[in-house]
């Protein structure tokens, strides 16, 4: 089984890459996160078109997340981070999928910091690592997908002294990261490739894809059932070089089928 996480930046802008991608490689859950787009504009009809099920909880202009189904209807479990009644931000979606849980989230930025916007990421990380430490103790398959808006470590960018003082790679949201790992949630991609330079977002401005100066900030994160499953991870280079293209590239993991009861 593969899932799949991909920020389109923008579903309405960038609806046939999202369509030639699913139609290439034909994953069979996919999180998509800032889609920018109320929830009537999501283009149900195309994605369904194409042979997917899909929740969605969608925010205009800004935001939003969701959850396709290869040949099947996800089963919504939650939409919305718990623990903050007042933040109405379309950043969270879960669903139950092919025999496993799967969490769709769209993180803060928080730039610029210091400020307020950097404060909240801090305090939806907090609500997050909370929630995440709750579906650990289920003891259920679990992949926490999307863009997390943290780079983990100096392999995971560029040119890493230029981006110490930035909210994504400050250390008090790496120290985030660290405690989610430490919690026994495995990071894919890494796990398959521990000492690989591999990127998932590269600016539009100085040519940044084609000098390679990238970031790594999508990440797929298992629970720890799902850890011997884990065959392969890999990052969908190529649709980031294309006409249109958003500034992410598509990420991936390939999970082998569960033991026999």
């Amino acid at each position: 089984m593969r899932i799949a996480t991909y920020n389109l930046n923008g579903v309405t802008s960038r609806r046939q890459n999202l369509l030639d991608w699913l139609g290439e490689t034909q994953p069979d859950v996919v999180c998509l996160q800032e889609l920018k787009t109320p929830n009537e504009r999501f283009p149900i009809a195309a994605i369904e078109e194409a042979g997917y099920g899909a929740i969605w909880h969608g925010q205009a202009s800004w935001n939003g997340v969701a959850i396709l189904a290869r040949g099947a209807e996800p089963i919504e479990i939650r939409r919305g981070l718990p623990g903050d009644p007042a933040d109405v931000q379309s950043r969270y979606i879960e669903a139950a999928v092919c025999g496993v849980l799967v969490g769709c989230l769209y993180a803060p930025n928080g730039n610029p910091q210091p400020g307020p916007k950097f404060e909240f990421k801090l305090r939806w990380y907090e609500r997050f690592i909370a929630h995440a430490r709750g579906l650990l103790a289920t003891g259920q398959p679990v992949v926490m997908a999307g863009d997390y808006n943290i780079i983990p470590t100096d392999l995971d960018v560029y040119v890493p002294d230029r981006w110490r003082d930035d909210a994504l790679f400050h250390p008090r949201v790496r120290e985030a990261y660290a405690r989610l790992l430490e919690d026994g949630w495995i990071d894919a991609l890494r796990a398959t490739h521990p000492d690989q330079v591999i990127y998932t977002f590269w600016k539009y401005l100085r040519n940044a894809y084609a000098r390679d100066a990238g970031l790594r900030i999508d990440h797929l994160l298992l629970s720890p059932s799902l850890a011997p499953r884990l065959a392969a991870a890999g990052v969908d280079r190529e649709f980031r070089g294309r006409e249109r293209a958003s500034d992410h590239a598509p990420v991936w993991i390939e999970l082998s089928p569960p033991a026999a009861a």
